[in-house]
Order: C-alpha cells, then structure tokens, then sequence
C-alpha cells in the first residue's frame, strides 16, 4: 500500500475532493487526520473510515488560525505527520467589477495562506521527525488563466502554483517534497448546485462537448484523490516542485481553433 503506516493530515476533507481523497488515503493505509467546518459531516466522515484510522479538527479557515494547532492535534493522535494535503478551497464568482477587498481577503485566506501557514507548521513537524516529508497543494488549471467569473479563485491559485516551486526549491535539500495538481473541471456536489443555480438542464454533464470532456464524462473526486495519493506517497519521490495538470487534455498550449467545428463559418 501506498501510504501504509502513514500520517496524513487532509484539509477541507468532510465533502467533494478533500473527502475523497481521505478515503484513498485509509484505503492505501494511512491514517488521517481530517478537517472541515462541519462538525456532523466530520464525524460522520470519521464514523466511516473507523476511529482507529481517522479523527478530526475543526476549524474555519476564512478566520485567522493557529495553524500549529492542527499540526500538534494529529500528533497528539496519531504520533507523527507524514504528509499534508493542502485541498481546503473556495471558489466564489466574482468579476473585476464585482471583487472587493472583503471578498478577496476571504478567499486569499482560505486558498493562500492556510495552505502557506500549515505547511511552515508541518515542515517544523517534518524537521522534528528528522525530515522527509511531502506536501500536496490541489490547485486549479484557472491558476493559468480562469474564468472571468473566478478571478480572485484564480488569482490564489497561482499564486500557491508559484509557493509550491519556491518552496520544493528551498526545501529539497531536506527531503521535504512540495508537489501541486492542478485540478481540471470536476463534478463535485458543489458543482452540481452551482450549475443547477445558474439555470442547466439537469443532464448538463452529458451535454459537455468532447472537446472538454474527451473521455465522455468530467474528472470525479476520487480521480484526484488516485493522484493525490501517489504524490503524498514516496512512490513520487524523488518529484519536487512540480506542478502537474490533472485533466483530459492538455492544459498549456492547447490549439482550439483547430477544434471548432468548420460549420460555424457557414
């Protein structure tokens, strides 16, 4: 098993991708420590992967942290931290006429700077253990661009893209692995709502063109907890600093113009 014997802390793990990926993560062995805001959701979550692979902290990023507190929990639980998915995110719709600062620095918190500020926490954790360690961001192909209705999501997820080179360039030295997929279009709960809130028809997924969805359906959340996974695994190792796009189809330099169906010019 991947992470067999492992400790892993999974943050925004009581729904969507941060759920799924702490379920791959027991079934690969590890012990988790999840996190969420939701105190029901989180036992629920705990109740399901058994209490001798699982607990959890609860806590709302969008408010300053201790961040240390959570490192120090799973510790007091489980002994040691081996690994750190950063995956807790928000994604609200915003323009550059509608952000404002309250907005944005809501978003920088919980996409940023909880991602910046549990890592230092975990790296002193890594340092105690002696090192190795490996650290996971789930960014978002909008990191490169975004949608114009995502512009603050997009503007935190490039920059935790550049955090995680800067710090697998920093930390390597110390067998501190920090690696990031960002993360294509995937159905989620959360997504099912917003596209049902902005007016699609309920079978709006089959509807996708291939060109977006190559493989006839958008990523789930347990295709990204497989690849969180072996990245928070040392199967990825000696890997540092790598931004890695999780989607169909290629991400940069992508040429869609040879993809437009020719009838449009008719």
């Amino acid at each position: 098993m991947l992470l067999d014997q492992q400790v892993v802390i999974v943050t925004g793990s009581t729904t969507g991708i941060g759920a799924a990926i702490a379920r791959a993560c027991v079934e690969q062995g590890a012990r988790v420590m999840l996190h969420g805001r939701d105190d029901t959701r989180a036992q629920q979550l705990v109740m399901e992967l058994g209490t001798a692979h699982a607990a959890y902290f609860l806590a709302d990023f969008e408010q300053p942290q201790p961040y240390e507190l959570l490192v120090a929990e799973t510790v007091a639980r489980f002994g040691r931290v081996d690994a750190l998915i950063n995956n807790a995110g928000r994604s609200p719709r915003d323009t550059i006429d509608t952000v404002d600062e309250m907005r944005l620095e809501a978003v920088m918190r919980v996409n940023l700077k909880s991602a910046l500020f549990l890592t230092q926490a975990v790296v002193q954790q890594f340092r105690r253990q002696n090192g190795v360690g490996s650290v996971v961001n789930i960014g978002s192909i909008n990191a490169y661009c975004g949608q114009a209705d995502l512009l603050a999501y997009a503007m935190t997820k490039g920059a935790l893209m550049t955090m995680t080179r800067n710090l697998g360039n920093a930390l390597g030295n110390e067998r501190i692995r920090v690696n990031q997929l960002n993360v294509g279009w995937t159905l989620t709960d959360n997504e099912s709502r917003i596209k049902e809130g902005e007016g699609f028809p309920e079978d709006w997924e089959a509807r996708i063109p291939s060109t977006y969805a190559p493989s006839g359906r958008l990523l789930r959340p347990e295709d990204i907890a497989r690849h969180a996974v072996f990245w928070a695994s040392q199967a990825s190792a000696p890997a540092n600093g790598v931004v890695y796009e999780l989607e169909q189809y290629p991400v940069v330099g992508r040429n869609l113009i040879n993809e437009l169906p020719l009838d449009i010019f008719n």
